[in-house]
């Protein structure tokens, strides 16, 4: 005879598997992650799923990004009631619903085992940094105003350390529950510079909680003088043992694409 849990079970509604990719401007928000304040990314798009669907449907992102990050390409899914809408309805009647900060650029249907943060094989994030004697106004909120030059041969000279497979215990800050792992590979780091404004993009199979800040901070450091290349590496080497540590502000860092 079936039982409570099976009963319920049988009466559970079907759902298709939605793929979202979601852009967003953080800096109103405190990061991805839902939290008991409302005020997060994850909140938002849940808010937006309930007014659509009339019920409450979780959103599963492909990782977070901390308070006043930006994203270009976060990845994220949701189980939504089979049959009622298209992917295009989906795309339109959420936007509708969402602040003018965070848009859902594409969605679609995919299979039921997708998940947005297991199956992500990668992820892209790129630093904005300027060294204008003024901020512009339209910048505010995007990039770091870095008051000083920077050495550009230094600049690459410090990035091009982080590149390969290593061990960044070094580089990484204490979220309150230590990784299993803090070994992780950078493929590739590719440095721009269009007039004052420079940008850093970092692709790699993964990053730990405000890695890629303390990455930025130290390549920054090496190339205002306040750092040499020598002592990055023995960081980097010798992650046990403290050095100077300088997270980057939040503002310069988007998350660009999650690669699948």
């Amino acid at each position: 005879m079936p039982n409570d849990e099976t009963d319920k079970a049988s009466r559970k509604k079907p759902t298709r598997r939605l793929r979202l990719v979601i852009a967003y401007d953080g800096s109103g928000f405190r990061g991805w992650q839902s939290q008991a304040h409302g005020d997060t990314v994850q909140d938002c798009l849940e808010k937006a799923f309930a007014s659509v669907a009339r019920e409450e449907i979780r959103v599963h992102g492909a990782g977070r990004t901390d308070s006043g990050v930006h994203a270009l390409g976060q990845c994220a899914h949701a189980d939504v009631p089979a049959g009622r809408l298209t992917a295009a309805t989906w795309l339109k009647a959420l936007n509708a619903c969402l602040p003018p900060q965070v848009r859902v650029m594409n969605c679609r249907f995919v299979a039921a085992a997708f998940h947005a943060r297991f199956d992500a094989r990668g992820k892209v994030y790129r630093y904005r940094l300027t060294t204008a004697p003024v901020l512009s106004p339209f910048e505010r909120g995007r990039a770091w105003h870095v008051m000083e030059q920077l050495d550009e041969a230094k600049l690459r000279a410090a990035a091009a350390l982080f590149v390969g497979r290593h061990d960044f215990a070094g580089f990484t800050a204490n979220r309150g529950k230590p990784p299993t792992s803090t070994t992780r590979t950078i493929h590739r780091i590719r440095v721009r510079h269009i007039a004052a404004l420079t940008t850093i993009d970092f692709d790699g199979d993964g990053f730990l909680y405000k890695m890629v800040r303390l990455l930025t901070g130290a390549i920054v450091r090496c190339a205002t003088g306040r750092e040499s290349v020598s002592e990055i590496k023995l960081r980097l080497d010798r992650p046990s043992e403290n050095g100077t540590r300088f997270v980057a502000p939040a503002e310069g860092l988007t998350l660009v694409r999650v690669r699948y």
